[in-house]
């Protein structure tokens, strides 16, 4: 059963910063790319923040996100992390994982998700 559970979210003001992290289980982490999704307040749809493959080569989506982000994963605790720096109000949303296989999302399963919130 595959399962991921996020975590480290929460408020924060601007600038400030915070360390997403994804427990994966279910399947062979070490053999899949990984990537994390934003989802907008009041929004449906997810769209992904950054990927990161089995090589550790890591791609972002967006320029400025990139410049502040950091996707990181560790093959032997099976988890996926998002470095979030010099957070902005356009940084809220709920953060998800999942794995991609080429640009498509591996399995229709979700986590929780965490909550981040940047505001004054």
């Amino acid at each position: 059963q595959v399962q991921f559970v996020e975590s480290g979210g929460g408020l924060v003001q601007p600038g400030g910063s915070l360390r997403l992290s994804c427990a994966t289980s279910g399947f062979t982490f070490s053999s899949v790319d990984m990537a994390w999704y934003q989802q907008a307040p009041s929004r449906k749809e997810r769209w992904p923040v950054a990927t990161i493959d089995t090589f550790g080569k890591t791609k972002f989506f967006d320029a400025d996100q990139k410049a502040r982000f950091a996707i990181s994963r560790d093959n032997e605790k099976n988890t996926v992390a998002l470095q979030m720096n010099s957070l902005k109000p356009e940084d809220t949303g709920t953060y998800y994982c999942n794995a991609q296989v080429g640009a498509q999302i591996a399995f229709d399963s979700w986590g929780q998700g965490t909550q981040v919130t940047v505001s004054s």
